[in-house]
């Protein structure tokens, strides 16, 4: 891919304007969140991050591509040997099949009926079952290489699905890159302040990737073991669990929720949920820094019952960040709930936000 030119002008910054224009700088984006930008200059701000943010998708898929293709060689692999093998059990299963088919096995029947003694049909009836054993194991083997090589073709099949997706996926985060470069190039074009302004995304890009990231992910991994205890405080807390015959109703309310994450965590002393519009949002200031998720949960079936909570907007100092860095974050760190684990047979049914509260509907699990 070929390197992207609003980057390439960034790197490509002289030392004296940077000394230049950090004298007119006094309040850098990344050490003033409070700081108000117009929004043509946040606007340029925001594609930046999100150029940096796309392109580590980018990243992230060319590797899970050659990890796919690494995995397709080695089944073709896998498969061409096991063609190889199911050729010769091919043919000795023929051989058997025709033995059958052509009367070629009569023989044995008419060995048993022609016995003298006891002793011969004993030792006839050996002979026919070591022959019928060998025939028995001779059209197995074949069975069984054949179903290993028809899985292999299955899998096989599989991951080319997957590397085509992959190939979508990727050519559309590289599309947008494109698309979100041509629009800051087109905002930065004849602009007096144009310098400024991409030492200013340079700043940002760096602070984000320095500490804005590892403070989010922070967030998230304490989140994350928080909503592991949950289910523990319900079961202590059983207030928050209304029965009506055999259905159940968790209603949590926000402050309390607060004080739990509180219990958890000191870090959430400045964190704070917020239940509103049927969504939650989760904002919170350290280090000059302030951050903000703002999601919905759904209930999920499958691998395991649960409410699952799904990022729609993240803001770092203002700023959103792409729905690529949202859904790393998703799958990096599990902020679902799971009711099975205050009581092992139930299940929720539904999920809303109302009135401060967040309010799940369970039933038994039968």
């Amino acid at each position: 891919m070929r390197q992207p030119a609003i980057r390439r002008r960034i790197a490509l910054t002289g030392v004296a304007a940077l000394i230049a224009a950090l004298l007119l700088i006094r309040l850098p984006v990344s050490a003033e969140p409070q700081l108000e930008l117009d929004d043509d200059v946040h606007s340029v701000l925001e594609k930046s991050l999100s150029v940096v943010e796309i392109d580590k998708e980018i990243g992230r898929i060319q590797e899970e591509k050659q990890t796919l293709l690494a995995t397709m060689t080695d089944t073709e692999q896998q498969l061409a040997a096991q063609q190889e093998k199911i050729e010769s059990k091919r043919e000795q299963a023929g051989s058997v099949l025709r033995a059958y088919y052509m009367g070629e096995r009569d023989f044995l029947f008419t060995a048993l009926l022609s016995a003298n003694s006891l002793p011969d049909l004993f030792q006839i009836i050996d002979y026919v079952d070591i022959l019928l054993t060998h025939d028995k194991h001779t059209l197995n083997s074949y069975a069984e290489q054949y179903e290993k090589v028809k899985a292999g073709y299955e899998q096989l099949k599989d991951r080319q699905a997957a590397l085509s997706d992959l190939e979508d996926r990727l050519q559309t985060q590289r599309s947008r890159v494109l698309a979100l470069e041509a629009q800051l190039d087109e905002q930065l074009a004849g602009r007096s302040d144009a310098e400024r302004l991409r030492l200013m995304m340079n700043e940002l890009t760096s602070f984000w990737e320095t500490a804005g990231l590892k403070e989010v992910k922070q967030y998230f991994r304490e989140l994350s073991k928080a909503m592991q205890k949950l289910p523990s405080w319900v079961q202590d807390n059983k207030s928050y669990l209304e029965i009506e015959g055999f259905n159940y109703t968790l209603r949590v309310p926000q402050d309390d929720l607060n004080a739990f994450l509180r219990e958890q965590n000191d870090m959430f002393e400045r964190f704070a949920f917020t239940f509103a519009d049927n969504k939650v949002t989760a904002t919170g200031k350290r280090d000059n820094m302030e951050l903000s998720i703002t999601g919905t949960y759904t209930v999920q079936d499958k691998p395991k019952n649960g409410i699952i909570f799904h990022v729609e907007e993240l803001l770092f100092n203002g700023f959103a960040l792409p729905d690529t860095t949202r859904s790393s974050l998703e799958e990096e760190f599990d902020l679902g709930f799971y009711p099975g684990l205050i009581i092992s047979f139930l299940k929720a049914k539904s999920v809303e936000i109302k009135d401060g509260e967040l309010i799940v509907k369970l039933s038994i699990n039968l």
